[in-house]
């Protein structure tokens, strides 16, 4: 099999099986978040009720957990939603936006790291250089940052014991030995809000579909970037790019996937 059939038969399992996503996300991006979950075929649901969280997570395929609203009471909710996920070996995503830029945020990463089993960690090149104990450059929740170090890189995955995404013009992927990247994307996806996040959502869908996690997302990092690829060719700024951006996460064809991903 092809690595271009490889990487989309993930993307056929997304569709076919319809994971269930709990997002545990910022007020920002809730929406979008949700129309590309459902657009790329998987099955969205937020919540904010710690109230809910047992029923939830025993219900969902993959968990993700978002910092770029953070409040204490939400914290809490990490911790229990992860560590519920932990249990029933549901893979947990965490995006850690915005962690490099204040002292609260990079507690709260902390305690995430120590305290929940994670699936993948996927942010920008700012926020994985920080928690790869570089000085990361970040200028609120967006990277200011131009490139990875690949040693610290890894062995951030490998100390997690968990896989690590640092996305931007090249995204790099990483479980501690390996490293994988992917060049499909556009630059348009830097000027809608809550893209990134809606990836990392992505991810924990794919996530859920098989136990080759490594090549499940770098499968959805190409298919998001080559969806990108598509929605900008048909777009005149960022507000058409954000509705074809959803329409080519549903309607992209293996054909243009191959396209963008070798080309």
């Amino acid at each position: 099999m092809s690595e271009v059939a490889k990487l989309w038969r993930f993307l056929q399992q997304v569709r076919a099986k319809r994971p269930l996503v709990v997002n545990i996300t910022n007020n920002v991006v809730t929406n979008f978040t949700a129309n590309v979950l459902l657009a790329a075929g998987a099955s969205p649901i937020m919540s904010e009720g710690m109230q809910e969280i047992d029923e939830l997570t025993r219900l969902a395929d993959a968990t993700v957990l978002n910092i770029g609203t953070l409040h204490p009471r939400q914290v809490e909710y990490f911790l229990a939603s992860g560590r519920c996920a932990n249990q029933g070996r549901k893979p947990v995503v965490l995006d850690p936006v915005g962690v490099g830029a204040t002292t609260y945020r990079n507690s709260v990463a902390a305690k995430l790291l120590s305290e929940v089993e994670l699936a993948l960690i996927r942010g920008n090149y700012g926020e994985i250089n920080f928690l790869a104990g570089l000085a990361g450059a970040v200028k609120g929740v967006d990277s200011t940052s131009d490139g990875i170090e690949l040693a610290p890189f890894k062995t951030l995955a490998a100390t997690q014991k968990t896989l690590v995404a640092a996305t931007g013009k090249t995204d790099y992927l990483t479980d501690g030995d390996i490293v994988r990247t992917n060049s499909t994307g556009h630059i348009l996806l830097q000027s809608v809000t809550g893209t990134g996040c809606a990836l990392s959502s992505l991810c924990g869908a794919f996530l859920s579909v098989t136990d080759d996690k490594l090549s499940a997302v770098l499968a959805a990092l190409a298919f998001y970037g080559a969806a990108a690829q598509k929605a900008a060719s048909a777009s005149a700024g960022p507000g058409s790019f954000s509705v074809q951006f959803l329409d080519a996460l549903a309607n992209l064809q293996e054909k243009e996937f191959a396209g963008y991903l070798q080309g």
